[in-house]
């Protein structure tokens, strides 16, 4: 909650800046919920890109979220339940990542615990978003530091639950996903329309080759 508040009040601020209302990013975290996305839809709503093809980048640059559900009931144990449209709703990237953590430190898994850890998550993303909006696009003019910090949130949020998480068994997966992003990023930069467009499909590249590369691991250790 204390990393999402900020990342939604910058998310907030920058709708605004771009000529969205308060209530259209406020629909935005509330229908999307998914933080690097919701920038990009602030780039593709203004750079004018027809609303289907916005929709359906938005929607391929999640397809991850669909493999974290059965990752974690897989690692619990247990097979889908009927609430489990409930809690997976708000199963975002740092949910997930939360959600690993407190299970390898031995927390149990229920859909009770799930269901108030993403609900938090996704209450505290609203409300920032709320707070960013209301404050307006030019909140940050007059603190550029502050702009830098938040705009670095997202990232540290990630290495945190990363680290949270990290044995030294998934340093070669780590290592080839963070390779593969960085260089397909780099080589399709002044290749395609935008940056977004090029970070997502680096995103792809790296998930892509951390996931053989884990296969790979895997098999080789069995052996």
């Amino acid at each position: 909650m204390l990393g999402y508040f900020p990342i939604a009040f910058s998310f907030g601020v920058a709708a605004t800046r771009a000529g969205l209302s308060g209530w259209e990013a406020m629909g935005l975290s509330i229908i999307v919920f998914a933080g690097a996305a919701q920038f990009l839809a602030i780039a593709l709503i203004t750079g004018g890109t027809p609303v289907v093809l916005a929709g359906l980048t938005l929607a391929a640059m999640n397809l991850r979220h669909v493999l974290y559900g059965p990752v974690l009931l897989q690692k619990a144990g247990r097979p889908a339940t009927r609430w489990a449209g409930i809690w997976s709703f708000a199963l975002t990237d740092e949910v997930f990542g939360a959600a690993l953590g407190a299970m390898a430190r031995g927390q149990r898994f229920s859909e009770g615990f799930m269901a108030v850890l993403g609900l938090a998550a996704y209450g505290a993303w609203v409300a920032g978003t709320a707070a960013g909006a209301w404050a307006g696009g030019g909140a940050l003019d007059a603190w550029p530091a502050v702009a830098a910090g938040l705009d670095f949130m997202l990232p540290a949020l990630f290495l945190a639950l990363l680290l949270s998480i990290l044995s030294r068994a998934q340093v070669p997966v780590i290592l080839a996903s963070v390779l593969a992003t960085v260089v397909v990023t780099l080589g399709l930069s002044a290749r395609v329309e935008t940056l977004q467009a090029a970070g997502t499909l680096g995103l792809f590249a790296g998930m892509i080759a951390g996931a053989v590369t884990g296969v790979a691991w895997r098999a080789r250790d069995a052996q």
